[in-house]
């Protein structure tokens, strides 16, 4: 039986002490003397939260089978913990074998989300890792970070030795053989970094130099030596069916936030969202073929005693065998107890009839995600939904059964206006009106209308990345008026609303479009307790506000600021397959209300093309 890191005194004083002892199902347990190279995957937030990461189940499965690899992990310790941690000195450690983290070879970090950057630096400290990457010696691991954020890895950059830039199934094979060259060899850390930095889709910042000019935009940005490439072109699964993925995924002992199986039925999206960093990142569009998700589900199902299953993907109706897998996953398992969960559909009546197949007759909440409110505003973002639509696919929805709808939209927008806010209001009381044209005896009670808006972030990427943000306050005003307008409406006692917090959304947008000189404004904010800034019950505004202060970062520089189309950005260097020239067309299409097709109607150049796969090449012509 392993040791564990912690004593039985510690666990007994600990919230949920199951976070940190391992030996899940299906965890992999491998002789240290048996591989060469140790890997330690690391999602820095909560263990429930981190459990839920798809990214890291695959990650963790394609390690484990590489003979001289383990692949181990480690979460986030709540704050109990990590006063205890610091206050003895005892090292962070990963959950299979319970050993320090400092003592592995790599350690592998998943940027997800920008409220979760102190929480790197956390990881680091609690691991007894130097927190800035030149500090760090032979004896240090190499400090990797892959994910969605590190499509802009810039205001991170003094923290991490390396970035994965795109999916993580293509280059690790060659990265692991130069590290077990250089290993053996007992070269300088920077030597290893050069040869790394040569691979497909690795980004070494330590080996480029950022130059400003006076207005604080960026001048140049190259490597420092021959050899380096200029250009971090993101690495692409093409052939999605042959990927490796989990057959045997680990069960967390606590209910994590998607506690079921998920199927992967495709990457990317043929939508073409205007506001959608995934949608634009992960192009081309790739499915997954129908026969090989029926043998994971039922491999997956087996393997782990779930008794859900969830579709995975950012636009489900979108898949081409949808109706095949559902009527194949229902006839299968359904009998059995087995939920299954389709997110990600559009609200037409294809989606509604495939929901019907899968919902019992009690009939839970349907999701929609306008995205804004007014016709013209749904033009300029390219959501591609009508009024009509909207309205028809809830109608059905309400004649089926359902009772409850939940409404997301943005605000803050790029050219949005007051009237773009009250049709938010509109829209829902419209809604609900459809529900109570219904003939009275045949309802299935009270409608209730659930609107939530969060506020618009800009993402490199995207052909909203020039837009300027607004201040904090603009932000709750809009709200304000969402809220406001719902007391007008005639069904207003249908009408619920929500909003999302203002000073965490402007945050998130100075590290969203953020540039390395950010990295000392994380350091600071660390330094000065937080942690955990996704979570409202830690986020401290003022301690990040002193943090910006102190070392003389104006944060409207990243948020407020109109920026020019021919400004080098951060983000520049990385070749993410869509191009700079189709994201200024489409951000000139935005400001001219204008619509563009999705990718298999036709296609609109965005540049994806050249990997020669996915639905974008097949209707090309």
């Amino acid at each position: 039986m392993k040791r564990l890191a912690l004593s039985d005194e510690i666990l007994l004083t600990i919230e949920k002490p199951a976070r940190y002892i391992g030996n899940e199902i299906n965890s992999i347990q491998k002789e240290k003397k048996d591989v060469n190279i140790r890997f330690v995957m690391c999602f820095p937030d909560v263990y429930e939260i981190g459990m839920s990461h798809l990214g890291i189940q695959i990650l963790y499965d394609m390690f484990n089978k590489m003979e001289d690899v383990w692949c181990e992990r480690v979460y986030s310790p709540w704050p109990d913990l990590h006063k205890i941690l610091k206050e003895k000195k005892i090292p962070l450690f990963a959950l299979e074998s319970q050993d320090a983290v400092r003592g592995f070879d790599f350690l592998g970090i998943t940027l997800q989300y920008e409220m979760c950057y102190t929480n790197i630096l956390q990881i680091l400290d609690l691991a007894q890792i130097p927190l800035l990457a030149k500090d760090r010696t032979n004896e240090d691991p190499f400090v990797i970070g892959g994910g969605p954020c590190a499509y802009n890895p810039e205001p991170l950059a003094d923290f991490f030795d390396l970035f994965y830039i795109g999916e993580g199934e293509t280059s690790y094979d060659a990265l692991f053989d130069i590290y077990k060259e250089w290993k053996s060899s007992g070269r300088c850390r920077d030597e290893f970094l050069r040869q790394a930095a040569k691979v497909p889709g690795i980004y070494a910042p330590s080996l480029y130099q950022v130059k400003y000019h006076t207005d604080g935009t960026i001048s140049s940005f190259a490597p420092i030596e021959e050899g380096i490439p200029e250009k971090i072109e993101k690495q692409v699964v093409l052939e999605l069916s042959e990927a490796v993925y989990p057959e045997k995924p680990l069960v967390p002992f606590l209910q994590a936030t998607q506690d079921r199986v998920v199927l992967e039925i495709q990457r990317g999206c043929i939508r073409g969202c205007r506001f959608c960093q995934a949608g634009m990142i992960y192009r081309p569009t790739r499915e997954k073929e129908a026969e090989v998700l029926k043998k994971y589900a039922s491999l997956m199902l087996k393997n782990t005693g779930y008794d859900e299953i969830s579709l995975s993907s950012l636009s489900s109706s979108d898949y081409s065998n949808l109706k095949e897998l559902v009527t194949y996953l229902i006839d299968e398992f359904q009998e059995k107890g087995v939920n299954i969960s389709l997110p990600s559909l559009r609200i037409d009546a294809f989606s509604l009839d495939v929901m019907e197949k899968v919902q019992d007759i009690k009939k839970s909440s349907l999701t929609f995600a306008p995205e804004a409110g007014s016709q013209r505003l749904r033009d300029v973002i390219n959501k591609g939904l009508t009024k009509e639509v909207i309205l028809e696919g809830a109608g059905q929805a309400f004649a089926g059964g359902w009772q409850k709808v939940k409404l997301y939209f943005m605000l803050g927008l790029p050219t949005e206006e007051e009237a773009d806010r009250c049709a938010i209001a509109e829209l829902a009381n419209q809604i609900a009106a459809c529900y109570y044209d219904i003939p009275k005896e045949i309802r299935n009670g009270k409608c209730q209308i659930t609107i939530s808006t969060s506020f618009f972030v800009p993402k490199p990427f995207t052909p909203f990345q020039w837009a300027s943000m607004h201040k904090e306050e603009d932000y709750l005003h809009f709200a304000k008026t969402v809220n406001e307008a719902v007391k007008n409406q005639l069904n207003r006692k249908s009408i619920r609303y929500n909003w999302h917090e203002a000073d965490v959304t402007v945050l998130e947008g100075v590290f969203a479009r953020g540039d390395r000189r950010l990295s000392k404004v994380i350091l600071r904010a660390y330094e000065k307790g937080c942690i955990f800034d996704a979570w409202s019950d830690f986020f401290d505004n003022e301690a990040w506000k002193q943090a910006f202060c102190e070392t003389g970062i104006d944060p409207e520089f990243y948020t407020v600021r109109k920026r020019s189309l021919d400004e080098i950005f951060p983000w520049d260097f990385i070749d993410a397959g869509v191009t700079k020239e189709f994201l200024k067309r489409e951000y000139e299409n935005a400001l001219a209300q204008k619509v563009t097709n999705n990718c298999r109607m036709k296609c609109s150049g965005c540049g994806a093309g050249k990997y020669q796969g996915g639905v974008c090449v097949e209707n090309s012509n």
